[in-house]
């Protein structure tokens, strides 16, 4: 062999001897997302301990380290998957925190574990706070969101809510500040986003069947459901968002295509008031009825895909998953009706019918999603409800 020949095999070698190296120096994880395949490497120097007292002085060292450690290919990849799944900032959140859990269990250090999350999160874009109270840890997001069950504090003008108050709910300190930890990150800004518009691509051999039905005019009526356990823990820590952001949450594509066509086909020849009759009488009698305080103790709204999965469900639930059919097969005017206690939807025909609500110049009539004591008719409102004052708390024009 030549001096030449010899000088492209010795580079070669170091080439791979370096490769070598470099994998021996990282991590790699392996785990499933939503039916999804995920595969990151974690380089050693970016695993690091953290069994400090909860302050301020120590975070900032912990932050330093992790800054200096090589950890842009991670990020990379993270960013590179958020894009590719077109996953919305409350998916990509799921992401993050499933990384963050393989290189630091929850279970086994709460802290190491959120200083993580907050990490891989503010190295993302996203502008994330902590404040500190005691032993206890608060992560904060910037969101313009209008989130109703979760405590949170406005700085320069902009609201930072507390993303990991599920841990924290019954110890949680109202009555005195957390204290906010110091540290400039340049690259986050971006506020964080509670709208889900586009849930994951689950495998398909990720879905079950689910039958249900129920009887219209006498016939019964059956589905065979394919749902995906995995919709539920994406929106387990949900909060309870605004109107707009709950009723124009999706449904996944395959449970889309084993529902909605087969909806499409009962009602392709009944004139809409029938077809929206149909539609009304499907989510009152397909589920069975129970509020949320009895399942959860507490007030939780389902996204329409969950009352679909779900035995159980209450008004709120209803009221989203029609207003979903009846926006995704006749896309017509609705308004949403908030009660004191009860939650329903009214929709505009060209004619309103019985009981209707004039809105904004327009009349919307009255079709009530949740099963009462007496089987209501469209354009009828239950006996309870015609006496409570109502407030309008989402407008769909489409």
């Amino acid at each position: 062999m030549n001096i030449k020949g010899c000088h492209i095999a010795f580079l070669t070698i170091l080439y791979w001897f370096t490769c070598s190296l470099q994998i021996a120096r990282a991590q790699h994880y392996n785990f499933d997302f939503y039916g999804e395949e995920i595969n990151l490497m974690v380089d050693k120097s970016f695993n690091l301990p953290f069994d400090d007292s909860l302050n301020s002085d120590n975070i900032q060292r912990f932050y330093q380290a992790l800054n200096q450690s090589k950890n842009i290919e991670l990020i990379d990849s993270l960013l590179i998957y958020k894009e590719k799944y077109h996953l919305n900032d409350w998916v990509y959140y799921q992401l993050i925190r499933s990384i963050a859990q393989k290189i630091s269990p929850k279970t086994e250090n709460y802290a190491r574990y959120t200083l993580y999350k907050w990490f891989l999160m503010s190295k993302s874009g996203f502008d994330m706070r902590l404040g500190l109270r005691n032993d206890q840890i608060i992560l904060y997001v910037k969101s313009k969101d209008d989130i109703s069950d979760l405590p949170f504090f406005n700085l320069n003008n902009d609201n930072y809510i507390c993303l990991n108050f599920h841990d924290y709910s019954t110890i949680f300190n109202y009555n005195e500040p957390y204290k906010l930890v110091e540290i400039n990150i340049p690259e986050a800004t971006n506020r964080f986003s509670y709208k889900v518009t586009r849930l994951p691509e689950f495998k398909p051999d990720s879905y079950q069947e689910k039958e249900i039905g129920f009887k219209y005019h006498g016939k019964a009526y059956h589905f065979n459901l394919k749902i995906n356990s995995g919709v539920n823990e994406i929106f387990k820590n949900y909060p309870i968002v605004d109107f707009e952001t709950y009723f124009n949450i999706p449904l996944s594509d395959q449970t889309y295509q084993s529902l909605v066509p087969k909806l499409k086909e009962y009602i392709a020849k009944m004139p809409t008031k029938k077809g929206i009759d149909y539609l009304m009488q499907f989510t009152r009698y397909a589920f069975l009825y129970e509020d949320d305080r009895q399942i959860f103790g507490q007030e939780k709204r389902f996204s329409p895909e969950q009352t679909l999965i779900n035995n159980a469900s209450d008004c709120d639930d209803r009221a989203g998953l029609f207003f979903y059919l009846v926006k995704e097969i006749y896309n017509l005017p609705m308004i949403a009706l908030r009660y004191p206690t009860h939650v329903t939807i009214a929709v505009q025909f060209e004619e309103p019918i019985g009981q209707s609500i004039l809105y904004n110049g327009n009349y919307y009539t009255v079709c009530e999603p949740t099963p009462q004591d007496n089987n209501l008719k469209i354009g009828q409102l239950s006996l309870k409800h015609r006496n409570e004052k109502y407030e309008v708390v989402y407008n769909y024009l489409p």
